[in-house]
């Protein structure tokens, strides 16, 4: 999945987190006040800045480097009040507009804008921001992974070091805000999954140090750059000694005894977020907002327990291919414990695994794609503090292309990483063509406004890059029936994902079921599919986007293959040369679908549509 930084405010407020880069060199001048604002892009520029000066982490993340000092507290009342009018009075000034005037491009812009802000306002009504952080996203461990030194805050220079000091400074006010907001979360019933909780506390215990030359929060300094005074040196090193000591562990020791001793006992034994007051309603919302879709969660439960069946034809003839002779199930627990299908020794071994197959399907990317990123691309190792909790995921890289775009993979025993855990397959989602190239293409697009450019919406974007698992085939991998099979079990991990979420959040299945109905139908762990289920837990919804979004590409693809006649093989493409004839090319509609970015699917189809209408 692509990385989404949260902190600790309301989640439904920053699903499609917009940031800001700074202005080139030479541009010119936008308006700076809505009062000014006569042309739609001015009113999007506007909106722009101002979203960047109320998320500075988001802005940190996508280059912008202005608020790099600054930490809000957006666990308060006044925080989201404030936000409620912000966006109300973006919504007033976009109304404004008349749509039918504008350009292709703005109308596309107008109805995400439009969609965006509706949907921000709706979820600030809802309470979720009595329960502002999780076991897997939030500001505790967001500032584990700025601070690390290994992130997106950059420790370049004496003033990157110390605004980072500037964010420290703000995170214990921010931690007490979070406690507060959990308290009057425990009086009202609107608490977190008592499995989540016991998952909290040791995140917490792990930052808390006696040393702090062994903190995380260390880590800068062990890099300070060899041209730095060395009074500069000196300073920094005893400010972050003193940060490590007097700022950041004695936070998260607060925070993990609230957890341990005052929240874990009020938190709720139920798993699914219907367990709340009101949260029946909060998951219509979520379904709504992950999936940019009006499918009830009924429509999405069925949809899953259809494309299990399906993808459980697939698993039996593969089983039947590679001569096992026991049931699926059997297969699963082989494949999980066969020692040859484990054969790396050092996370090294597994990275390196990961390297040939982007060499491996280089070639055919050409073939595929006429558009290619100039942001660069690097494969990591997931930081040890959060690997037993992480899956694997995509940090996207910086539009001026300093930071690279990294597929982080968790390695916690090499000797253990199971090559059918669908290496090739995940490669193509979170890698390359997936995530790397969807995210870098839009933010490198400067004809997109930038609300554009930094969206994110998951139906597209996870959808996309579940889509791109299907391309394995035509690109040169799962030639290997065990990598086929690993590719099998990512794509029935997303269905299965469509069973679970809404049965654990509408239908009372609980986390134990869901683990159960999980390892019956994949070859997955226990620890594996524990921490896949108390994903779903934490974040309702967010695992709805993927499946749907890729079963909307691949419906697009063939109705325009339909349509145009699937002549995309060169000779093909010569023999109606001149004859005005149609043709579906694979390679354009791949380039067309990610040229402008990720939007809601309903919007992504009147834009696709279009596009092939314009083919004929």
């Amino acid at each position: 999945m692509k990385k989404i930084v949260l902190t600790g405010l309301l989640l439904s407020t920053l699903l499609s987190a917009c940031n800001q880069t700074p202005p080139k060199t030479g541009e010119a001048a936008t308006v700076t006040s809505l009062a000014d604002v006569k042309e739609i892009s001015q009113l999007f520029d506007v909106y722009w800045e101002e979203q960047a000066k109320l998320f500075p982490l988001e802005a940190t993340t996508q280059g912008d480097n202005r608020y790099n000092d600054q930490l809000p507290n957006d666990g308060t009342e006044a925080f989201r009040q404030n936000l409620a009018a912000t966006y109300q009075k973006y919504l007033d000034a976009l109304q404004k507009f008349d749509r039918e005037t504008l350009s292709a491009n703005d109308k596309v812009s107008y109805d995400i804008f439009k969609y965006d802000l509706e949907n921000k306002l709706e979820g600030l009504k809802l309470n979720t921001w009595m329960m502002p952080f999780q076991q897997f996203w939030g500001l505790p461990i967001t500032m584990g992974q700025y601070g690390s030194g290994e992130g997106v805050q950059p420790f370049k220079t004496a003033k990157d070091y110390d605004n980072w000091l500037g964010r420290v400074r703000g995170f214990s006010v921010w931690a007490d805000t979070a406690i507060s907001n959990f308290r009057v979360g425990m009086q009202t019933g609107v608490v977190l999954p008592r499995a989540l909780v016991k998952k909290m506390i040791p995140q917490m215990r792990d930052l808390v140090v006696m040393d702090p030359t062994k903190s995380l929060f260390y880590g800068p300094i062990n890099k300070l750059p060899a041209d730095m005074p060395a009074a500069d040196k000196d300073r920094l090193t005893a400010a972050y000694r003193k940060a490590i000591m007097e700022e950041l562990v004695p936070t998260y020791q607060k925070l993990g005894d609230f957890l341990e001793k005052e929240y874990l006992p009020k938190s709720r034994a139920s798993t699914g977020i219907s367990g709340i007051p009101g949260g029946a309603e909060l998951y219509k919302y979520y379904v709504k907002t992950w999936t940019t879709t009006d499918k009830t969660p009924e429509e999405i439960y069925q949809t899953g327990q259809r494309e299990v069946a399906r993808i459980r034809q697939e698993m039996e003839k593969v089983k039947t291919q590679v001569g096992f002779k026991g049931d699926l199930p059997a297969f699963f627990a082989a494949l999980k414990t066969d020692p040859k299908l484990m054969p790396y020794k050092t996370p090294e071994d597994v990275l390196g695994a990961f390297r040939a197959i982007q060499a491996k399907i280089d070639p055919n990317l050409k073939k595929m794609f006429g558009r290619t990123p100039k942001t660069p691309f690097e494969i990591r190792q997931t930081e040890a503090f959060r690997a037993a909790s992480a899956s694997a995921e995509y940090n996207q890289g910086s539009p001026d292309g300093s930071r690279p775009g990294i597929f982080y993979i968790p390695i916690v025993d090499a000797t253990k990483f199971n090559t059918t855990s669908g290496m090739e397959s995940l490669f193509l989602h979170e890698a390359i063509p997936g995530h790397h190239y969807q995210i870098s293409l839009q933010q490198e697009n400067e004809a997109l406004p930038k609300f554009r450019r930094f969206a994110w919406y998951g139906a597209m974007g996870e959808g996309w890059a579940l889509y791109t698992e299907s391309l394995g085939k035509e690109l040169g991998l799962y030639t290997d029936p065990y990598q086929y099979m690993g590719a099998l079990g990512d794509e029935m991990h997303r269905a299965i994902r469509l069973v679970v979420d809404v049965g654990m959040h509408t239908k009372n299945m609980t986390r134990e079921q869901a683990i159960q109905y999980m390892m019956a139908n994949e070859a997955i762990s226990e620890d594996g599919a524990t921490a896949e289920i108390e994903r779903y837990m934490a974040i309702p919804g967010q695992a709805l986007s993927y499946k749907t979004g890729a079963l909307k590409i691949q419906e697009l693809r063939r109705k325009y293959e339909e349509q145009l006649g699937a002549h995309s093989s060169t000779k093909l493409r010569e023999k109606y040369a001149g004859q005005n004839r149609a043709h579906f090319s694979l390679s354009d509609f791949h380039d067309e679908l990610l040229k402008d970015g990720v939007m809601p699917l309903a919007v992504l189809e009147r834009k696709m549509d279009t596009w092939a209408a314009s083919q004929k």
